[in-house]
């Protein structure tokens, strides 16, 4: 079918729409490496302007760190751009050995298969692993990329109000004929974040004989005592059957992701999850890298304990300026507005004052519970956060919200 004209004004209409709705996203375009303070074009066109980055997940604030450019350099340096190839044909390095073992090493598992990304393994896993025969019980907040996953497997699906033990129960009795049952939930859930209750599924999994695979990309590095992930703090290391994880976060900000756990199910993956079949292997530049953050990780727990402190810093201030907050001890720290567009304007506002947050609404979070995401990094200093709270008060004064329950905003401009 051609690209007619009728085609074209249906989608110019649809774009029009989010735009007189003030919900039409629109990119930024940073001129600087990743950091606390940046560099941003917007709108497109305007000159540049530097703020604070109050929205990135580089939680560790590895992702400009001068050591793993040295490693990424020495790595394009020894083992080239890229490999041109998929895992299984001629596209497997040494180093790629290397970066598995490593990784096993860390999230305390049986062993490791990298993938192009997160999104990549999440898709992947579950069709390698489960069959028609099997059932998925996933908490109902998990990440869009893991429902993407599940719905290209062949198990049935169902789900468990969000950390609702009693609720997964109930699920896992309902589902006791079922040939495998697998228990998904994300680690720190990237939108809220709060973490799982991994210690009681781990109680229930063993109860029902379920697998559990967790979701680990918001919790890698930072997570737990020694920064090993949601599982570490939870008290069930080593007790995980499946751990995805991603390199674009806290472990380097760059790319490329991995499955761990189990031994069989991580062969499963590399005999017939489809991303790891038919995608290039990760690049040399990426796992020279994440090899070196994986070095300055073990060695001390330092930007780990920065980040807590920065974390309990910046809720205590939000907190007392009146803004409404979601409960959790992790860098990610939503400011409630509910409203699309106050979440969209509220977002330009702390722009024009210097501070770089994005506002989120539906269908990135449920309708009626816009917010600003905010996330802290341990490469954020005392008057980054600071300033960037007085930035967030002002702003919150011209909206009339500080002090105000989530009633009386949605009251004042709607769901």
């Amino acid at each position: 079918m051609a690209y007619t004209s009728k085609i074209r004004e249906i989608y110019q209409g649809q774009i029009k729409g989010m735009q007189d709705a003030g919900i039409l996203k629109q990119e930024r375009y940073i001129h600087s490496t990743q950091a606390a303070d940046i560099e941003v074009e917007f709108p497109t066109g305007a000159p540049l302007k530097k703020v604070i980055n109050m929205c990135a997940n580089n939680y560790l604030g590895l992702s400009s760190h001068p050591d793993i450019v040295k490693a990424a350099h020495e790595g394009l340096d020894t083992r080239g751009y890229g490999m041109s190839s998929v895992r299984f044909i001629c596209g497997t390095q040494d180093i790629h050995r290397q970066l598995e073992e490593k990784i096993t090493e860390f999230l305390g598992t049986e062993a490791t298969i990298l993938f192009p990304s997160c999104m990549d393994a999440n898709a992947g896993v579950f069709e390698a692993v489960l069959n028609d025969q099997d059932v998925m019980i996933s908490d109902r907040l998990v990440h869009a990329s893991i429902i993407d996953g599940i719905r290209l497997c062949s198990a049935i699906h169902d789900t468990f109000k969000h950390s609702n033990m009693e609720h997964l129960e109930e699920k896992l009795i309902l589902h006791a004929d079922k040939r495998f049952k697998m228990v998904i939930t994300d680690g720190v859930f990237s939108m809220d974040g709060d973490t799982a209750k991994l210690d009681q599924m781990v109680e229930l999994c063993n109860k029902y004989d379920a697998m559990l695979f967790v979701d680990e990309s918001h919790s890698s590095g930072f997570i737990g005592k020694t920064g090993r992930g949601t599982h570490e703090k939870c008290g069930v290391f080593g007790k995980i059957d499946i751990i995805t994880t991603t390199f674009g976060k806290a472990l380097g900000g760059a790319s490329g992701g991995c499955v761990s756990g189990r031994k069989e199910l991580v062969e499963m993956c590399r005999q017939k999850a489809r991303p790891y079949l038919f995608s290039n292997t990760i690049a040399p530049v990426v796992v020279s890298g994440v090899l070196k953050v994986l070095d300055i990780l073990s060695q001390s727990t330092e930007r780990r304990d920065k980040l807590e402190i920065n974390t309990a810093f910046w809720r205590k201030g939000l907190t007392e300026a009146g803004f409404i907050l979601k409960d959790g001890d992790t860098p990610i720290v939503p400011v409630m507005l509910f409203n699309a567009k106050l979440s969209q304007d509220f977002s330009r506002d702390l722009f024009d004052e210097g501070i770089y947050a994005i506002g989120f609404f539906f269908p990135v979070v449920p309708n009626g519970a816009a917010r600003i995401r905010t996330q802290v990094s341990a490469g954020h200093e005392i008057h980054h956060l600071e300033k960037a709270i007085a930035a967030f008060t002002k702003v919150g004064k011209k909206y009339e919200i500080l002090g105000k329950t989530k009633q009386e905003i949605i009251e004042r401009y709607g769901m």
